[in-house]
């Protein structure tokens, strides 16, 4: 009897390990010679500043081309494809309910990127889908987003992305 308990035990504690999302980082989903060119690329001017007036008047799609390649890519990291994941990051509100809620909307990994210049490259947007729904007041309030991480292109005339995720919670970033 004892061992029976003991295995539905360990069977409940394997399973929840499996069921928890990994945190992932912005960079995680850089592939490697993404990654190294991103640090060594110089300084780049992103603008006036995080104080500076904005709104969504301006395209998350790339305009420069001075920049590096890199800030061009949708390469991936084709791993992440289906995993459970959590990852901080800004939004960049796209689609709302009839209530004001936001659906849809695009995760960028520093605030401002739908305002200031250059946005992220589109292996550093990803497309979150969020059929609950959750009102964004601040685009400067970064959020955690978690839910299964697809490796899909997504186009359109704010943004091209390299990933998409199907969001189950949505939540303040709380720095843990």
């Amino acid at each position: 009897m004892l061992r029976r308990l003991l295995l539905l035990v360990l069977l409940g504690l394997s399973f929840a390990v499996r069921a928890a999302p990994a945190t992932v980082d912005w960079l995680d989903l850089l592939p490697p010679e993404d990654y190294q060119a991103m640090l060594d690329m110089p300084e780049i001017d992103h603008g006036s500043g995080l104080d500076s007036e904005g709104d969504f008047t301006r395209s998350l799609r790339q305009q420069d081309d001075s920049l590096p390649e890199v800030m061009y890519s949708t390469r991936v990291v084709s791993a992440y494809d289906g995993q459970s994941i959590r990852i901080g990051g800004y939004p960049v509100p796209l689609e709302t309910d009839a209530q004001g809620r936001y659906l849809s909307f695009f995760l960028v990994p520093y605030a401002g990127a739908c305002i200031h210049v250059p946005p992220p490259p589109p292996n550093q947007i990803i497309l979150v889908s969020y059929p609950d729904g959750i009102a964004i007041d601040d685009i400067y309030q970064p959020f955690w987003v978690q839910g299964t991480l697809h490796v899909t292109r997504t186009s359109n005339d704010l943004a091209e992305a390299s990933y998409a995720l199907s969001a189950e919670r949505v939540w303040l970033y709380d720095g843990q």
